[in-house]
């Protein structure tokens, strides 16, 4: 537990904030720049794995361009959209537009740097209290740059992954797409 922990002499640990599939995310305290920061932490029982300690890396590289066995990120206030549709039921059709719409725009980004994100879901996508959306967890994303092996097996979420994804061939763009649309 790093909870009242302080990581790398800078960030104070306050509270644990969510729990994923290979890491915890808590919150945390930026000492040097004092403002609050999303600190996600590799699970244990995975650091040991050198394929998850791979992706852990690429994901820190990608994030902050370092190393380590913490993510430091921004900090987002906001509902997941799973929680959101729990809480409060079904969206107007409106506004699922306009979350899609940021999704894809987000997604384009990722995309335009050849990153297939590969994990699109309800509880990856974040709404803010202002209405603007932010597309969390790129934990498995995969770039198509030949630094990072590329293996069979199958990531992501079982009820949004796309066929490809599902039969272990190569993902595009095209796969992210269709994860939203069944979100």
């Amino acid at each position: 537990n790093v909870v009242n922990r302080t990581l790398g002499n800078r960030y104070q640990v306050t509270e644990k904030i969510g729990m994923g599939g290979m890491a915890e995310v808590y919150k945390a305290t930026d000492s040097t720049l004092g403002r609050t920061v999303a600190v996600k932490v590799m699970l244990p029982q995975y650091a040991s794995d050198p394929n998850f300690a791979a992706r852990f890396r690429q994901e820190a590289q990608a994030a902050a361009n370092l190393s380590s066995p913490y993510i430091v990120m921004e900090y987002v206030r906001g509902t997941d959209l799973k929680t959101a549709i729990q809480q409060r039921g079904n969206i107007h059709p409106r506004k699922v537009a306009e979350i899609g719409s940021q999704v894809c725009s987000a997604l384009s980004v990722a995309h335009g740097y050849d990153i297939i994100h590969r994990d699109i879901k309800s509880a990856n996508i974040m709404v803010q209290g202002d209405g603007n959306v932010k597309v969390m967890d790129f934990g498995i994303a995969q770039a198509g740059h030949p630094g990072m092996t590329q293996d069979s097996s199958v990531l992501g979420t079982a009820h949004y992954v796309s066929p490809e994804q599902a039969q272990g061939k190569k993902l595009t763009p095209a796969s992210d797409l269709y994860s939203l649309g069944i979100v």
